[in-house]
């Protein structure tokens, strides 16, 4: 059975301890932890959350769970430039498309995110998906943590 690479974004991390959030997090979480998934992180969420709050980068740090990075490159820095040319993001969230870019450069089964506006929008995976196949990449799945 192949495990799904599902690439976590920082609003997941931090929805961990946000009311509104925590439930279906936790339950993503767990499935890392009970091994029904594996959590894919990348380089700029790592940066991302040098400004979280204690509690959230001690517990992705503490967190009992083997984890897969995504580093950044001029490729995804690339891709992140033809998702804003194509009017699927703008400049001012350049780093939600990077997220997407990383996500899709690691070729990963799903990206999770609480991020309504940006991400997870159908409009904008439309956007995103007509530029990564005109490119030459693959789809990208973007979905909520698991409920």
């Amino acid at each position: 059975m192949l495990v799904p690479r599902i690439y976590v974004d920082t609003s997941v991390i931090g929805g961990y301890f946000d009311p509104e959030f925590a439930d279906k997090t936790r339950r993503q979480f767990d499935a890392f932890v009970s091994g029904e998934a594996k959590m894919v992180l990348s380089t700029l969420t790592a940066r991302e959350l040098l400004q979280a709050p204690k509690r959230v980068r001690d517990f992705i740090g503490d967190f009992p769970s083997e984890k897969e990075i995504v580093e950044e490159s001029d490729e995804s820095w690339q891709l992140a430039n033809h998702y804003i040319a194509a009017g699927a993001i703008g400049e001012a969230s350049r780093s939600d498309a990077e997220h997407i870019a990383l996500a899709t450069i690691g070729k990963v089964d799903v990206l999770v995110s609480w991020n309504f506006r940006h991400i997870v929008n159908l409009p904008k995976i439309r956007r995103y998906n007509s530029v990564n196949l005109a490119l030459g990449y693959q789809q990208i799945e973007i979905r909520t943590p698991i409920g």
